[in-house]
């Protein structure tokens, strides 16, 4: 007896039947979904990153990255309490000091004020909010200048030269990668940023600082102007103007900067707890 030969099929025996011949000889499909097939039969993978462990569930697309604040309640707390630190402790104590004695003694009281502040805070937590820093600064740049002249004239000098210390500060930040807007934003607020890495975040954190840098800026070049011009009371009134305008119109530009931003970026913001 010979063997048959090789790729050809053997005859069914006597006796078996149709159905089993049809399924011993039932060619074998790839199935329709899946991964692919060669030509050769071997399967084809394409190796790819697993996606995020929050979007891993079925028909679930990724969750937009969030920014985080506070309860209202709970950020008025924290900005109230870091404006009052900041600007309602000094100015209380300029108060205080002027009526006692005179202008001088209120700057000085308000410089020593905040200083105080600085250090009870730095003892306290190890750390100074940046508004509190500004605000020492400037006081003192502004202190300083009355103090050593006792001129009526410097004493109106120290608006426009404040104006132009923070334009100064803003700028110096502006294309560093800590913008001072972002900081104050983190301290102010307690905003807290995305974990992952968001371009437009931080063009929105520079371009802001720019745009603070402007508006003292501005202030310190109108100031300056008016002071030239104008008489003491009529200067008095207009600073107090000019700086209540700049920081609603700074406030106001930036807010709507920012609800742009978080369009554009396909951020959200919400709130929590902490």
């Amino acid at each position: 007896m010979t063997a048959a030969p090789t790729g050809t099929r053997r005859a069914p025996a006597r006796g078996t039947r149709l159905s089993e011949v049809a399924a011993t000889h039932r060619p074998e499909r790839p199935a329709a979904t899946g991964p692919e097939w060669s030509k050769d039969m071997s399967v084809q993978t394409h190796p790819g990153p697993d996606p995020p462990a929050e979007t891993r569930e079925a028909g679930r697309s990724p969750r937009p990255e969030c920014l985080e604040l506070p309860r209202p309640w709970k950020l008025m707390v924290t900005a109230g309490w870091n404006l009052t630190e900041s600007l309602g402790l000094p100015v209380a104590g300029y108060l205080v000091g002027a009526k006692l004695g005179g202008e001088g003694a209120g700057m000085v009281a308000a410089t020593a004020v905040v200083w105080l502040t600085v250090a009870v805070r730095k003892a306290a937590t190890r750390s100074v909010p940046g508004l509190l820093t500004i605000s020492a600064l400037v006081l003192t740049l502004q202190t300083a200048v009355v103090i050593a002249t006792g001129s009526a004239l410097v004493f109106l000098l120290q608006f426009p030269l404040a104006n132009l210390a923070l334009c100064v500060l803003f700028a110096r930040t502006a294309p560093t990668r800590k913008p001072l807007v972002a900081q104050l934003a983190a301290e102010v607020v307690a905003l807290r940023q995305p974990s992952s890495h968001s371009p437009g975040l931080d063009r929105f954190f520079q371009g802001a600082t720019w745009l603070w840098a402007g508006i003292f800026a501005g202030s310190a070049v109108g100031l300056a102007a008016a002071m030239a011009i104008e008489p003491t009371k009529v200067f008095l009134l207009l600073t107090t103007a000019v700086t209540v305008g700049g920081v609603v119109a700074g406030t106001f530009l930036s807010a709507l900067w920012f609800i742009r931003m978080l369009r554009r970026s396909g951020l959200r913001v919400r709130f929590t707890e902490a």
